[in-house]
């Protein structure tokens, strides 16, 4: 989609990329602080990156830093985020599921 000129379907795509790697990027900071015994960065910025678009990249970084992997809020949560995101995104691009 085209606004003014500018190609909005581009922003967007370029948006939840940032999103997603500053997400990955939030599990690897916060895992180092915790084995320093620093400050931590809140749950609720986890959640609040998952849910303007960051999901993908904050599972990931979980994952792969083996971060916060015994809590279940965040095991289930974040996947729960990234169904509905999946749901919302093929609901809005006008996809059917069957």
């Amino acid at each position: 989609m085209i606004i003014a000129g500018i190609n909005v379907n581009q922003i967007v795509l370029a948006v939840l990329i940032l999103l997603n790697i500053y997400g990955f990027s939030m599990a690897g900071l916060d895992k180092s602080r915790a084995r320093k015994k620093l400050w931590r960065i809140p749950e609720q910025s986890f959640f609040a990156v998952s849910l303007l678009g960051g999901s993908i990249g904050v599972y990931l970084g979980l994952l792969f830093f083996r971060h916060k992997t015994r809590h279940k809020h965040f095991m289930l949560g974040i996947p729960a985020i990234i169904i509905i995101q999946v749901l919302a995104a093929l609901y809005l691009l006008d996809f059917t599921l069957f």
